[in-house]
Parts: C-alpha cells; sequence; structure tokens
C-alpha cells in the first residue's frame, strides 16, 4: 500500500479539498488530541500528579519551540512540531501544543474530574474528528467559519454526545453537549478552541448536573 493507494481511495470515495499530505498530517495532528483522553484516567489516580505532568511538558515544548525558531533543532520535538504545523504556522511560534495542554490543565484545576472529563473528552474526540471528518468528507461547508463543514460538525456532534454518555449517563444532557461543542468548534477560533471546548464543555456539565439536582 502506498501514497498512490491513497490518492485513489480520496479522489474515488472522498473529499477533493486536501492533498494527502494535508490528510496524512491532520491525522497525525489529530492523534495527538486523540491521545488526552487519557488524561482523565489518568487523573483518576492522581490528579496532582497529571497537572504538574501538563505543566512540565508545556514548559518543555515552550522551550524546545523557542530553540526550533531560533535554528537550534530539538531531537524529535522540533522535528515532530514541523511536521505537524500547519501552513499557517510556517516560520512562527506553533501555539497548538500549548493552547491544548493548557485547556486540559484548566479544566482539571477549575472543575471536578467528572465535569472536567466531559470538557476533555469533548476536545479529544469532538475536536478531532470534527477535522478529520471533514478533510475526509467535508463537501458542504459553513459560511463565515473559514471552512469548516457541517460533516465535520455533525462528525463533532456525535462523538462528544457518546463520550459524554459515557460520564453523565444522561442523554439530555449529552445531546446539549454535543450540539454545544458541534457550534462552539465550527467556529473560526484557530488553536485557541483548544481552550474554549474544553473550559465550556466542563463548565454546562456541571451547572446541567446542578440543576438535575434540584
Amino acid at each position: 500500500m502506498n501514497m498512490g493507494f491513497i490518492a485513489d481511495l480520496r479522489y474515488r470515495y472522498l473529499s477533493h479539498t486536501a492533498t494527502v499530505e494535508t490528510l496524512l498530517k491532520e491525522f497525525f495532528r489529530k492523534s495527538i488530541h486523540l491521545c488526552s483522553a487519557f488524561v482523565p484516567l489518568l487523573a483518576v489516580f492522581d490528579v496532582d500528579a497529571v497537572c504538574v505532568g501538563l505543566m512540565a511538558a508545556m514548559a518543555l515544548y515552550v522551550v524546545c519551540e523557542l530553540l526550533r525558531l531560533r535554528g537550534i533543532s530539538v531531537p524529535l520535538v522540533s522535528k515532530i512540531t514541523e511536521y505537524a504545523a500547519r501552513s499557517r504556522d510556517e516560520g512562527r511560534f506553533v501555539l497548538g501544543p500549548v493552547t491544548l495542554a493548557a485547556g486540559i490543565l484548566l479544566a482539571l484545576l477549575l472543575f471536578p474530574l467528572p465535569y472536567a472529563s466531559v470538557g476533555i473528552f469533548a476536545l479529544a474526540f469532538g475536536d478531532g474528528t470534527a477535522s478529520l471528518a471533514g478533510k475526509l468528507f467535508g463537501k458542504r461547508r459553513i459560511p463565515g467559519t473559514q471552512g469548516k463543514t457541517f460533516e465535520g460538525s455533525f462528525a463533532c456532534l456525535v462523538t462528544v454526545f457518546l463520550s459524554s454518555l459515557a460520564v453523565t449517563k444522561n442523554p439530555l444532557h449529552a445531546l446539549f453537549l454535543g450540539i454545544t461543542a458541534a457550534v462552539f468548534e465550527a467556529l473560526p477560533l484557530k488553536d485557541y478552541d483548544n481552550l474554549l471546548i474544553p473550559l465550556l464543555l466542563a463548565f454546562l456539565a456541571a451547572v446541567l448536573d446542578s440543576f438535575a439536582r434540584f
């Protein structure tokens, strides 16, 4: 199996809006997003240790990225950053990993773990699948969203609904959270959706749970 097979598959069945190289980069980038789903699972054992680990990872990444911009390549880290970076990030500090870690960290610090988990899972699964589904199958663009697609937003809604349902056990709450995540993921926030989505979804999960207790 080679790039020719992937290209043929895309041109026969999938969206024509992205090159094979773009798709491969997006798969790689969003696999990092998906890995963040392990954070709530680890936090069950020691949330403080997880928070310290996230802060250390952020600090290390910032140092490596500043060195990369000065022409000093840090083994592995700089190569991963260069490969995963979008075209808009060329020659600039790649902010995505910082906002990703910061969004997860703030959710853990500001909310009890069940609510933080809702937000982190929304970021891991919703944002990741929205981007991949949009690149692969997206044909109908949403006006005013800088290229976001209805297909991507629907994928976000479904995955956030399922991940939220797994935590809340409440289908109505999960549906509301899925719709909210899809709406805000579609906004042209660039890397700052990594901050907004986990915090907003964690907050809404807490509010919904509070109302349900009355």
